[in-house]
């Protein structure tokens, strides 16, 4: 598992250049068994070959690994201090032409700088002073800073910023609020991993908040000694509630301990990432733990006090350690006066800062020293320093060894006084009084010093305890701020998969409403069913059918009672999901009414889940249609049925074939969508035929319910032979009132009845 988690590392590393072996291995390990329980992987092995394969999901873990919590004026009562103890009497300090400059590290997506940036111009307003503002928001996620220098930010920030501020420093564009111009151009948005990149120098203020609880306790170090690097003299460092100075609280003094803000009041006077030593060919004295130590604290004590006065006495000259591209490492002594910078680039190359005079001759003294690796001086040079007198120095090149696969070399000055004509030497006689006088004070002091590091030991013995005792209690918060953060997290992605599910079940609810309506709406039986034919839905109209109720949702089809006369229906069912094909058929139920029933399969997309629609449309009515038609198609008379405008909607067989016989084949004078009025006409010529005008009124008024019944006698004759017809007319009743028209052809009656009275 370590070479599989080393490995993950390693890949992490190659993707983005962010080393999480710096960060603490409980924070890695919960943020990856997350991934890992996600993507249903057990093992770190699998997880390794998964993200070795898999490029997207690799950058899914680095963006779980940087914790993106961040929000406006997180913990606004340390923000509310930091304006008033802090940003306020600072901007009353700075002049009009003056700059700040504030280093904002690690701010995510950007709102800790946007909430600072706002307290200053804020600030700038209320006491009339407006220096430049220069804000440099730094983070390690490239896409963490291209989100927060578009400055686009989603409605929720109106619980964060009050009113004012978003009215002055937003535009609201639709679901947005989007920085104004006059906020974004005090800030400087770039890349920047505070523990491998070169840090800023000269600010005012440096913010870092929770950003050191997930680093390791030599990484926090690391850290914060960048993060002093950075500040100006009697410049202010503000941190997260859960984090601390631990090793650099000596070089800082609070100003609101609770709320972690600090002054700087000793800089940090030695290299960033360079081994510490005196420089000068000695080796510092290990220090020693327990008892064995505190016996030894007088005797150590004293020989550092040694070291140091022989070091005052006989002071080595300065000098600065210079690497292979002859450029300036660190400085030792009193250099300034042997440096003079050039206007132009900013460079610590050794030829922009040496006087002019010395630059040829300290390039070749650096040459000679690294190729032979021996020490070689020059003889006396002059040049002029800033005060404008002439000196004269001697330059020193000196190999060191190696470090980190560097050569280094040192350059010393040795200051040489201008050689005189004679010397004079003066002895000092020191009489034996003042020799005792000396020796009856050291042995005083001695004394004291003794008393005083008794008790000094004491005091370091009891903050030591209280030291381990604070760290010890600094980690278990650190841990619990971590997983607070994480925790935040991961409620940031609840809320958000929450509010994405939140709008498909209205999209669901509006769907299966629009469903329910259509069915209604249709008003046919609808049941569908699963793969297993088992209830899944149905539609109100089919409770009539199958007497269904909620509970059924779930129980196999064959298992409700239906009323229809139809056995195959559940063998028709499974022909339609296993085949895919659909049935259609009529069937009758035990009520007496009829159903036209259909079968659909369907699939369910982006599944392998199917199922099948099943449909009963009433069709009772139809029936009943075919019923009378056929009824009325039995009838010997010529039978048609009228609307209430006389429009004929229904004819039976003996109407269809007496028109036939008369030269109508296709029902074009006298069938359905004719009006029988008009038919009047045609049929008693000519028009103004008193038969015809009469049945033609007849009609009319049994249509407009003047008249209950209508009945006439009239001929009908043809080329060939003489017939005569009666005529009903009676009137239909009901929500499409209408008339039934009969002719009966009467004419044989009529031959016989002429007959007889013959």
């Amino acid at each position: 598992p370590e070479a599989a988690f080393n490995g993950i590392l390693r890949l992490l590393l190659q993707l983005g250049g962010i080393d999480f072996q710096e960060y603490k291995t409980g924070t890695v390990m919960r943020r990856l068994e997350r991934r890992m329980n996600v993507r249903q992987v057990i093992s770190l092995d699998s997880y390794l070959e998964l993200l070795s394969n898999d490029r997207n999901e690799l950058l899914i873990l680095r963006r779980e690994m940087l914790i993106p919590v961040t929000s406006f004026f997180r913990d606004a009562e340390a923000f509310e201090i930091l304006g008033r103890q802090i940003i306020e009497p600072m901007v009353a300090r700075k002049q009009g032409g003056d700059t700040i400059r504030v280093w904002a590290a690690a701010v995510s997506t950007g709102e800790e700088a946007y909430s600072l940036a706002m307290m200053f111009l804020e600030a700038f307003d209320s006491l009339k002073r407006w220096p430049a503002l220069k804000i440099f928001a730094t983070d390690v996620e490239q896409q963490n800073v291209e989100f927060a220098g578009a400055g686009t930010y989603p409605e929720s920030i109106a619980a964060e910023v009050s009113p004012q501020q978003l009215e002055r420093f937003f535009v609201k564009r639709g679901n947005s609020f989007v920085v104004k111009n006059e906020l974004r151009q005090c800030i400087v948005f770039a890349r920047h991993n505070m523990l491998s990149d070169p840090p800023f120098t000269r600010m005012d203020m440096v913010v870092c908040r929770n950003a050191l609880i997930y680093f390791k306790a030599q990484a926090q170090e690391r850290a914060l000694r960048r993060l002093q690097y950075a500040l100006l003299p009697r410049a202010y460092l503000f941190l997260g509630s859960s984090e601390s100075l631990a090793e650099l609280q000596k070089d800082f003094t609070p100003i609101s301990a609770k709320h972690k803000i600090w002054q700087m009041v000793k800089p940090l006077n030695q290299p960033l990432d360079v081994a510490k030593g005196s420089g000068y060919g000695y080796t510092p004295v290990p220090m020693l733990s327990g008892s064995h130590a505190r016996a030894s604290r007088v005797k150590s004590t004293a020989v550092e006090q040694g070291f140091a006065a022989l070091l005052h006495a006989f002071a080595p000259p300065a000098a600065i350690l210079v690497n292979a591209s002859q450029e300036l490492v660190h400085s030792y002594g009193s250099v300034a006066r042997f440096l003079q910078l050039r206007e132009g680039h900013a460079s610590l190359d050794i030829n922009r800062i040496l006087p002019e005079p010395l630059v040829p001759v300290a390039v070749a003294l650096l040459f000679k020293a690294g190729r032979e690796g021996v020490s070689v001086s020059s003889d006396r040079l002059r040049f002029t320093n800033h005060e404008g007198l002439e000196e004269q120095v001697r330059l020193s090149a000196w190999p060191v060894e190696q470090f980190e696969g560097e050569r280094l070399t040192l350059l010393a000055f040795e200051q040489v006084q201008p050689q005189a004509a004679s010397e004079s030497i003066t002895s000092i006689d020191v009489s034996s009084e003042t020799t005792e006088r000396m020796e009856l004070l050291e042995r005083e002091l001695t004394a004291t010093r003794e008393s005083l590091q008794a008790t000094v030991e004491e005091l370091e013995t009891s903050n030591e305890e209280l030291q381990s005792t604070n760290e010890e209690l600094m980690s278990s918060n650190e841990e619990l701020q971590s997983s607070n953060e994480e925790l935040q997290s991961v409620n940031e992605e609840l809320n958000t998969v929450n509010a994405e599910y939140q709008e498909k079940i209205d999209i669901l609810n509006r769907l299966n409403a629009d469903l329910d309506n259509m069915a209604q709406a249709v008003a046919a039986g609808t049941v569908f069913v699963d793969e297993n034919m088992h209830l899944t839905r149905f539609s109100p109209d089919a409770t009539h059918i199958f007497r269904l109720r909620d509970t059924d949702i779930g129980r196999p089809l064959d298992d409700l009672a239906h009323t229809l006369i139809y056995p195959a229906l559940i063998a028709d069912l499974n022909h339609t999901l296993k085949d895919g094909n659909k049935v259609e058929k009529e069937v009758r139920g035990i009520n007496g009414l009829h159903y036209f029933v259909r079968m659909l399969p369907y699939r369910v997309p982006s599944s392998s889940a199917k199922g099948a629609v099943i449909s009963f449309m009433d069709v009772t009515a139809l029936h009943e249609v075919s019923r009378l038609q056929h009824i009325i198609d039995c009838l010997s008379e010529h039978i048609a049925v009228l609307n209430s405008q006389g429009i004929i909607t229904q004819v039976n067989a003996a109407w269809r074939k007496f028109a036939l016989n008369n030269g109508d084949e296709f029902l074009a004078h006298s069938g359905p969508g004719v009006n029988y009025l008009e038919v009047c006409k045609d049929i008693h010529q000519p028009p103004d035929d008193p038969t015809a005008v009469t049945a033609q009124r007849g009609v009319r008024e049994v249509l407009e319910g003047r008249r209950p019944h209508f009945s006439m006698e009239y001929p009908c004759h043809s080329p060939t032979e003489q017939r005569w017809f009666v005529m009903h007319v009676s009137p239909v009743a009901g929500e499409q009132p209408g008339a039934v028209v009969s002719h009966v052809n009467i004419t044989e009656w009529r031959s016989s009845l002429q007959e007889l009275q013959v």
